[in-house]
């Protein structure tokens, strides 16, 4: 694991609940009132998703909010920010993928 266990301002976390989550179909776990980020970090998970159209890994980036580089599909609901996310019991998790390009599709077939 990769978490901080004991921090000197928030305090220690060795006494929190753990709870199961998937992320792309592998159970992981989490402390109760983490963010999917942190979870996934702590689990020594960097890659969330392949760019749109390149299909390059992209990973976290600012995780405060602000950059969108963190999304996943949690539950079936796309484009939601790992980083302002909190973790629930048996929530699944998926990567993004790289979505078809069609114009290029279209290009070849020509």
């Amino acid at each position: 694991m990769n978490r901080i266990i004991d921090h000197p301002i928030l305090g220690s976390i060795d006494n929190q609940n753990t709870i199961p989550f998937q992320f792309d179909g592998k159970t992981y776990y989490s402390h109760e009132g983490e963010t999917v980020a942190a979870a996934l970090l702590a689990n020594g998970v960097r890659r969330l998703r392949n760019h749109e159209e390149s299909g390059k890994p992209r990973g976290f980036y600012c995780n405060i909010g602000h950059c969108m580089e963190c999304r996943v599909t949690v539950n079936g609901q796309s484009n939601v920010r790992a980083c302002l996310t909190l973790v629930e019991k048996n929530m699944r998790i998926e990567s993004g993928r790289q979505l078809p390009n069609i114009v290029k599709r279209m290009v070849k077939e020509q």
